[in-house]
């Protein structure tokens, strides 16, 4: 693999990436603003005119913010890669760690470093997200010291659990043989397994308080409804959503016998019983048509076509020197392979998105339909209404953007979907 190939691949990727989605951003921005005027016709007597254009400044801001964010994530990767920083940092953590803690304390010092410096330009942009734009808008509930506190939480999280994973990926591409990568991604597909399963029980509590739902009513409907489902969970939850956000949901998290079914308090403030039931009875429908393994196999299927490329590409030294990092000598090279892995992957897999957009919006129509049939598909209406409203998502979206970035159905369509749906 000649270098001058890769170099020319990853900044077509990049560009065409980058300039792609200042495309898309552009006609949202257009479509929305151009819209903002009047609530369309299928809503005119469910929002106010004042909602509308609220949702509208609420996107247009986000995208707005989105293009700042975009450019400096193109910077810092052009940084990290062809204009040398990758290497940089390199020749000097090589120098300092390889002749005091040996090549493996040498490879984390590495992977350490370059997360640390990732997250030093990361946490201005969330601040700023948190506190200018979700607070301009009335979403935001924190104040500076619960945020801080989330993000020394998660970096020592990041820390303690993804060191281990770390340490043994970089151990298997060392000793494991050609066939390392296969060894690596079942490695991977264990941890992150067993992180499912950990994540509501031990994970989740150091960021939110979770205790038993005591609405008596609204238990015994959920649980009629997961009998006529035959889903089973572990609990009922209800969440403190409000303590950082206005924002509302519900969700379904853990893995096997450790599920458990979580309510934010924002949600149940806001919808009746009759409404609470039918969203739940929309995840329920995601675990019915098997979306959830479906979209974890497809998850682990990609993630092992991506550690048999990284297998192949960590012998190419045109895959370093294309990307601006000249490959060790004296130690081993692991490290950097797996960094500008992770580096030149995203641009690469952003012209992927649409299809897994496609697949994702054919399973919320897919759940929307089961609801339907399980609850009362007029009180989903009113609820997806509702968090719309409160969530300010706009109801004109520019079909293009939706059709490459939606995960969900837009508003007009997935409404008109479930009023054909329902009995």
């Amino acid at each position: 693999m000649h270098p001058s190939l890769v170099t020319s691949l990853f900044v077509t990727f990049v560009l065409a990436s980058m300039l792609t989605r200042l495309w898309l951003d552009s006609r949202q921005a257009r479509h929305v603003a151009r819209h903002r005027g009047a609530v369309p016709e299928a809503f005119a007597h469910e929002v106010s005119l004042h909602s509308h254009q609220r949702a509208a400044d609420y996107t247009l801001d986000k995208l707005r913010f989105g293009a700042v964010s975009n450019l400096v994530g193109a910077t810092m990767l052009l940084g990290w890669t062809l204009l040398g920083g990758l290497d940089a940092l390199n020749d000097a953590l090589r120098e300092a760690l390889l002749p005091r803690v040996g090549p493996m304390g040498y490879q984390l010092g590495l992977l350490g470093a370059f997360s640390v410096i990732g997250a030093l330009v990361e946490w201005p942009l969330a601040a700023y997200s948190t506190f200018r734009i979700e607070q301009r808008h009335g979403f935001n509930r924190m104040g500076w010291r619960l945020w801080v506190l989330d993000q020394l939480k998660q970096s020592l999280l990041g820390v303690l659990i993804g060191a281990p994973i770390a340490a043994l990926i970089l151990w298997l591409m060392g000793a494991a043989g050609p066939v390392w990568w296969l060894w690596a991604w079942s490695a991977w597909v264990a941890f992150s397994l067993l992180l499912m399963v950990i994540f509501p029980i031990f994970i989740a509590p150091l960021f939110n308080n979770f205790e038993p739902l005591t609405d008596t009513n609204l238990a015994e409907r959920v649980q009629a409804l997961m009998s006529r489902c035959g889903f089973k969970a572990q609990g009922l939850f209800v969440m403190d959503g409000s303590r950082r956000s206005a924002h509302a949901n519900a969700y379904f998290t853990g893995l096997g016998a450790a599920k458990r079914v979580v309510f934010f308090d924002t949600l149940l403030k806001r919808l009746t019983h009759g409404e609470v039931e039918a969203v739940l009875a929309h995840e329920l429908g995601h675990f019915k048509h098997k979306h959830v393994l479906k979209r974890m196999l497809m998850v682990f299927a990609m993630s092992l076509g991506g550690f048999a490329l990284l297998g192949w590409l960590t012998h190419q030294t045109g895959f370093y020197l294309g990307l601006g990092v000249r490959p060790n000598l004296s130690a081993p090279n692991d490290a950097l392979a797996l960094l500008l892995m992770l580096l030149a992957l995203p641009p690469v897999m952003f012209f992927v998105a649409p299809v897994m957009s496609a697949f994702s919006r054919k399973d919320e129509h897919e759940a929307d339909a089961y609801a339907c049939a399980q609850a009362s598909g007029a009180d989903l209406a009113r609820a997806l209404i509702k968090l719309y409203k409160d969530n300010s998502s706009t109801l004109t979206p520019d079909p293009l953007y939706v059709r490459f970035h939606y995960s969900h159905p837009p508003a007009t369509e997935r409404l008109a979907a479930m009023a054909a749906a329902t009995p």
